[in-house]
């Protein structure tokens, strides 16, 4: 993998890269569909390309290894042959998955032993165990096994969490440096900077995670919660430490609003649910706010979905149309609301490259922010 940052905004540390992988390049900042189990909810890969214009989707290691599970997906040759995707995809550890699983979960010095959230079975992730999952999988990006604590942890969890995800960053490193890849490309490992909301600890994880040399860096354990106000100090804290040579990846976020913010801190990639899940409960991103198609005064409104949008939804079918379709529960609704926001993701960061390139970003993320927070 090659990360070529082109250009950084004069007044802000917005940076527009290109970040090259085995299965194409990525334009940054750049946000990625999350395909959990293999897919996109509700969009077929076809529309991914074609009407989102996703150039990176994810997929969930917790979640491949219940389902399908590895065995499958070596015999189809990797995720990208199984589900028929071309393009790079990066895999999260499972961690946030494990970890979330509260009260069918035992953690550990050597992994975390857990009961399936399917059918009851039991399983242990050590941090040899996903690299070897994350190599069956065969992602372009693979993420290192982490403690995701919750938001609200004290100091002294905090802190004692962040000792573990560091020895288990260690462990991931060497098991991945004494693997192979497993299907004929190379497979990059991005660690990820924990510490919760404690500016102490995210510096020591910063430092940590930047004298690794990895291909890229995450930050995670952020928007679980606190205020967005710490999150965006949270992000400065460590983009000030972490290298500007390679992409940073802020996982799990989040809003347009909060694109926009990370991408004037300086992050380069993204990921979230919120575009596909809040799609299918009938909330629309616009470039010009948010609405909620079900409400009763877009009942008889025959303009467009988004006369400014990029995919060809956004212009042929109509507010009243869209309306109807979820009044009836149509799963037609599903997919249109679903493709819409997901393009209008990849628009908003998309707009944002252009402007960072011609040094006018700040003027234009000013506006944007008043439109993208806008109820319609």
């Amino acid at each position: 993998m090659h990360f070529q940052l082109i250009h950084t905004d004069d007044k802000t540390s917005a940076r527009a890269g290109l970040l090259t992988t085995a299965h194409g390049q990525i334009e940054t900042p750049i946000f990625m569909p999350v395909g959990t189990v293999g897919s996109v909810k509700g969009v077929l890969q076809r529309d991914l390309k074609e009407e989102v214009k996703a150039q990176i989707i994810l997929g969930n290691t917790y979640h491949l290894y219940l389902r399908p599970g590895t065995d499958i997906l070596e015999q189809a040759g990797g995720l990208h042959r199984f589900i028929g995707w071309d393009r790079p995809i990066l895999t999260d550890s499972g961690g946030f998955q494990v970890f979330s699983l509260t009260g069918i979960r035992k953690l550990k010095e050597e992994g975390c032993y857990f009961t399936s959230h399917i059918d009851g079975s039991k399983h242990f992730f050590s941090p040899e165990r996903v690299m070897d999952i994350e190599r069956s999988i065969g992602a372009d990006i693979i993420m290192a096994l982490d403690e995701c604590p919750p938001g609200t942890s004290d100091y002294d969890y905090a802190k004692k969490s962040l000792g573990l995800t560091h020895r288990w960053l260690d462990r991931c490193l060497k098991r991945f440096n004494e693997t192979e890849p497993k299907y004929g490309y190379e497979q990059s490992l991005f660690p990820i900077v924990q510490g919760c909301t404690y500016r102490d600890l995210r510096t020591q994880s910063a430092e940590f995670i930047a004298s690794k040399e990895a291909d890229g860096n995450a930050i995670g354990g952020l928007a679980v919660g606190e205020p967005a106000e710490v999150m965006y100090e949270m992000i400065e804290v460590v983009n000030a430490i972490l290298p500007t040579d390679k992409p940073r990846y802020l996982m799990g976020v989040g809003t347009p609003a909060n694109l926009l913010e990370g991408i004037e801190r300086g992050i380069d990639m993204f990921d979230c649910v919120m575009p596909t899940r809040n799609g299918r409960n009938a909330m629309l991103f616009t470039s010009e706010g948010i609405m909620n198609i079900r409400n009763k005064k877009w009942e008889n409104d025959f303009t467009p979905i988004d006369p400014n949008g990029t995919a060809s939804v956004d212009t042929f079918y109509t507010k009243a149309y869209l309306h109807h379709l979820f009044k009836a529960q149509e799963l037609l609704a599903l997919e249109i609301a679903s493709i819409h926001n997901l393009a209008f993701y990849l628009w908003l960061v998309g707009e944002a490259r252009k402007h960072i390139l011609d040094g006018s970003f700040p003027a234009w993320k000013s506006i944007m922010m008043r439109r993208v927070t806008n109820r319609l």
